[in-house]
């Protein structure tokens, strides 16, 4: 396709970041429009500014339509893109439920067009490093994994829109918001989830619906097992952090680096010698870098030079996992996971 025409759908902080990785793409994208309800925000990023996708659409040609408002209300903003024939570029996660992604993947069957979900940390170089030794086997057999956010979110974080932390538009807490990427990463390292267990908890924030705290086992095809720990009630706020195991060797991703990276050879696994490949520091980058390469595999796949790396079903396994665990905790059983 040559230059595509992108529309962007909101223009709030993570809309703001978009806007940063269209410029700095100005050479393969175009970015034409922005809608918002608050006219002045969407104007602010774009000339072309409308109230809603609906008008945009009628008014602008575009091709892509990228979607960056609160989570629940993903789905209805990326059906009617779609139903207008649009290739979609959705802000994580895809929507609040299994169900609601299983509706955008139906309209997207029907449309024929492409859509992705935005997954930035698995093109961070760390994520491919470890991704590239599982896949090459010098992990071996995969063990278990860990998936950890430790961070802290002030009262004032949740006081600030009147979505955050509600069931509706936010679609959970500290699992779903803030931990959804480390999760994502531990179903790319892991493999398939089939089922979870997950206890959550409110204990250190007022005035919302949703978990600042919460702990689940997973349980992958393979039959590893995953641990999950999310808080935003981890003062100060500490890190990010994936952990993969298996019978050869490890692998840490602490906010966003490659801290550890241990295979073992034929004869370290007799006892006989220990060594410990290197480790180089892989830069964390800005969000806006993380996104960045997501996007360029994005035009790529419209291009056809190369496979879509985050599909709408990539996301919804992850989803599953969270809406799982929050099922859990309300009714203090295992959850399966189709």
């Amino acid at each position: 396709m040559s230059k595509p025409k992108f529309a962007l759908v909101g223009a709030g902080v993570i809309g703001k970041h978009h806007r940063l990785v269209a410029s700095q793409l100005a050479d393969r994208l175009d970015l034409v429009a922005v809608a918002d309800t608050d006219l002045s925000r969407a104007a602010a990023l774009s000339g072309r500014a409308y109230p809603s996708l609906t008008e945009l659409v009628e008014k602008e040609d575009v091709d892509v339509v990228v979607v960056c408002v609160p989570t629940g209300l993903h789905g209805p903003l990326s059906i009617e893109a779609l139903r207008a024939g649009k290739h979609v570029i959705i802000e994580k996660p895809a929507e609040t439920t299994v169900a609601r992604t299983d509706a955008i993947i139906e309209a997207q069957r029907a449309a024929g067009t492409l859509v992705t979900v935005i997954s930035q940390h698995r093109f961070d170089p760390s994520t491919e490093t470890v991704l590239a030794a599982i896949h090459r086997g010098e992990l071996g057999r995969i063990t278990s994994g860990i998936a950890s956010i430790d961070w802290w979110r002030g009262q004032s974080y949740y006081d600030s829109g009147d979505w955050r932390g509600t069931w509706e538009l936010d679609g959970g807490g500290a699992l779903m918001n803030q931990g959804v990427h480390t999760v994502d990463l531990l179903v790319a390292a892991l493999g398939r989830p089939v089922e979870v267990f997950a206890y959550t908890g409110t204990l250190a924030h007022e005035r919302i619906e949703v978990e600042d705290v919460a702990a689940g086992v997973v349980r992958f095809e393979n039959g590893s097992l995953g641990v999950l720990h999310a808080s935003t009630a981890a003062n100060p706020g500490l890190s990010a952090r994936l952990q993969v195991h298996g019978d050869r060797g490890s692998a840490v991703i602490d906010n966003d680096q490659l801290v550890f990276l241990e295979t073992s050879t034929e004869e370290r696994l007799m006892g006989t010698t220990s060594s410990r490949r290197p480790v180089a520091a892989s830069d964390p980058g800005q969000l806006s870098d993380a996104h960045r390469l997501q996007y360029l595999n994005f035009l790529d796949a419209l291009d056809g030079k190369a496979p879509l790396r985050v599909t709408l079903e990539t996301n919804r396994q992850s989803i599953a996992v969270i809406t799982g665990a929050y099922e859990s905790a309300r009714t203090g059983k295992p959850v399966t996971l189709s």
